[in-house]
């Protein structure tokens, strides 16, 4: 058993997207919201989990099975760990259908993720 907490980028119905944090640029972050995007930058600062988020993400639909993105130049048993580290940040989601996992970016995590890195607009100008 893991005692890893998971931490979701987006609060509330997914609908209704609301990222975790301001943008970087805004204010400065509470302690929880810095907990929280530490913690999406730091599963996405392993290559493989990048690759992994981005062909589920890129995939059609924006869900792939695992035996659709397990081509990333390491183990099965690796992937499967990297994945594993993309669900407990709160970037994925996953279905066991059949035998299969399948893998879900939801849309509003995209979202939340761009709001974070996005410069405020100048004041006055729209």
């Amino acid at each position: 058993m893991s005692n890893t907490k998971v931490l979701p980028l987006l609060e509330g119905d997914a609908r209704d997207a609301a990222p975790c944090c301001p943008p970087l640029a805004e204010r400065p972050m509470t302690a929880l919201e810095a907990e929280t995007a530490a913690q999406m930058f730091k599963a996405l600062g392993d290559p493989v989990r990048l690759r992994l988020f981005s062909a589920v993400a890129s995939h059609e639909g924006g869900e792939a099975c695992v035996c659709d993105i397990s081509d990333v130049g390491v183990s099965q048993p690796t992937v499967s760990h990297h994945l594993k580290k993309l669900k407990e940040a709160g970037l994925l989601t996953s279905e066991r259908r059949g035998t299969w996992v399948y893998y879900r970016v939801e849309p509003s995590v995209l979202a939340g993720m761009g709001q974070l890195l996005t410069l405020p607009s100048p004041e006055g100008s729209r």
